[in-house]
């Protein structure tokens, strides 16, 4: 591997602006000024939109029509100041998460138990998925004297479990998934021990879309005693109006009386800002566990609910804006249209022989190829403008389907695109795909055989200017 050609195509991609934009490793002498300042945003802006705005890019932006996008930003301009951790100052905000909480835990079937479903406000999935963990490790040590805490989760659970176990010392157990790229209910009965505090499925997981046998695995845990937690980042905002509109979606909320816990991300489906999600608990008393009080410290009682002091209150009241702006109906609508191109992509990928789709899910749809290197596709779909996200284990890429895709013509040209991907690797069977998949990533990186130390170092060119 030339890990120097590698560092190349890395800064390359990661760095596209150095030479051609003002670089400042140190504050410069004079500030510069608001005007010149606010060109050079929206040059960048303006050259990194096209690709999003044509329905191009898989998840990333769920929303992105103008209109909606200035809706907000009007939204944050008004809060950009509030903090809600001074919620004597802005108890404007206090009401907006309080009523986030509220709306998202109805949507997830509050209505429908006669237990209190509570919840609070985080930064995204990732916080909510570590906040729900820490609380369960919390909850297990006061109530069971677990010490050594476990959680057991299907192996196409989200990554943030892994950070989350590594954060909070506990021990993840990952069970890898059935044939239908489900959670295998057998096989994560058979992984707990005396130590495991909480089990996990997913409404649908990241890479393949196929939501897990929540109701039977939260029925286990029921009986065992312990935590259940349904990641819904994902498809906590589209689901329940997938099920209005007739579509199969098994069920996965709070109707299930073992499903104690949830994440659902405001800031996907629910169209909100980036830099919003929420956590829900089956009733306060586990929800204290998540909470962060200290009564002793010199600079006074201080109280946290979430990892982090100190937060935007600008986007809680955009996330607000979101929810209420759209309404029931505002969903639903959403939701018949992203779920219908996701029909005409999925009818379109299985009428192309060498290609196969990953189960049979919803909205985000996840396809291989037998014959043919799927990542050669992929980056020849990458040349024609085509972010698609790139899955291991088995090799595969996915679609996410949003709004932006729903958009006149966007489907049928992904569809013609992806045909034509397929016979040009086809006609060049000396292509080879040079992207190993890394989440979050956009562009195509040389990255087969790295290891651990060599994704580091790309954080590190991350931060450099």
């Amino acid at each position: 591997m030339d890990i120097a050609k590698i560092q190349q195509e890395l800064q390359a991609a990661l760095k596209p602006y150095r030479d051609e934009v003002p670089s400042f490793q140190s504050l410069p002498k004079e500030g510069l000024s608001r005007s010149d300042i606010v060109d050079m945003i929206a040059e960048l802006s303006q050259r990194e939109a096209p690709r999003w705005q044509s329905g191009k890019v898989s998840g990333a932006v769920y929303h992105g029509d103008p209109s909606h996008i200035e809706f907000q930003n009007t939204v944050y301009n008004l809060q950009s100041q509030a903090n809600p951790l001074h919620m004597d100052i802005w108890p404007s905000i206090t009401k907006f998460e309080a009523e986030i909480v509220s709306m998202t835990a109805h949507m997830l079937g509050a209505d429908q138990t006669d237990d209190e479903i509570v919840g609070t406000v985080s930064s995204g999935g990732t916080e909510s998925i570590l906040l729900a963990m820490k609380t369960y490790r919390d909850w297990a040590r006061a109530t069971k004297n677990i010490t050594e805490p476990e959680i057991v989760a299907p192996s196409t659970a989200h990554v943030a479990f892994e950070k989350a176990a590594q954060y909070f010392g506990m021990k993840l157990i990952r069970v890898p998934v059935g044939e239908d790229f489900r959670a295998d209910v057998q096989a994560m009965e058979a992984a707990l021990t005396p130590n495991t505090v909480v089990m996990v499925g997913s409404a649908p997981p990241f890479p393949h879309g196929i939501v897990d046998p929540i109701e039977e695995l939260s029925e286990i845990a029921r009986q065992r005693s312990i935590g259940f937690h349904t990641d819904a980042c994902l498809g906590g905002f589209l689901l329940p109006w997938a099920e209005k509109l007739g579509y199969p979606v098994p069920k996965f909320d709070f109707r299930l009386p073992g499903v104690t816990s949830m994440s659902c991300d405001t800031h996907k489906y629910g169209y909100a800002a980036k830099g919003t999600s929420v956590v829900l608990y089956r009733g306060r008393e586990l929800r204290h566990y998540q909470y962060y009080v200290s009564t002793d410290w010199c600079g006074g009682i201080y109280l946290s609910p979430t990892l982090t002091g100190s937060r935007p209150g600008g986007l809680s009241a955009a996330a607000w804006a979101a929810l209420v702006s759209m309404g029931e109906s505002g969903y639903l609508e959403a939701a018949r249209r992203i779920l219908k191109s996701a029909e005409t992509i999925k009818k379109g990928i299985a009428a192309i022989p060498e290609l196969r789709l990953l189960g049979d899910p919803l909205f985000v749809i996840a396809f291989t190829s037998d014959p043919l290197d799927i990542y050669a596709i992929s980056d020849v779909m990458s040349k024609a403008g085509w972010n698609l996200n790139g899955l291991q284990n088995p090799p595969a890429v996915h679609l996410a389907v949003t709004i932006r895709h729903t958009q006149e013509g966007v489907a049928e040209r992904f569809l013609s695109d992806l045909q034509q991907a397929v016979e040009t690797v086809k006609s060049h069977p000396e292509l080879q795909g040079s992207m190993t998949p890394v989440y979050g990533m956009t562009a195509n990186v040389v990255l087969r055989g790295a290891v651990d130390q060599f994704l580091r170092s790309l954080l590190d060119t991350v931060f450099e200017p």
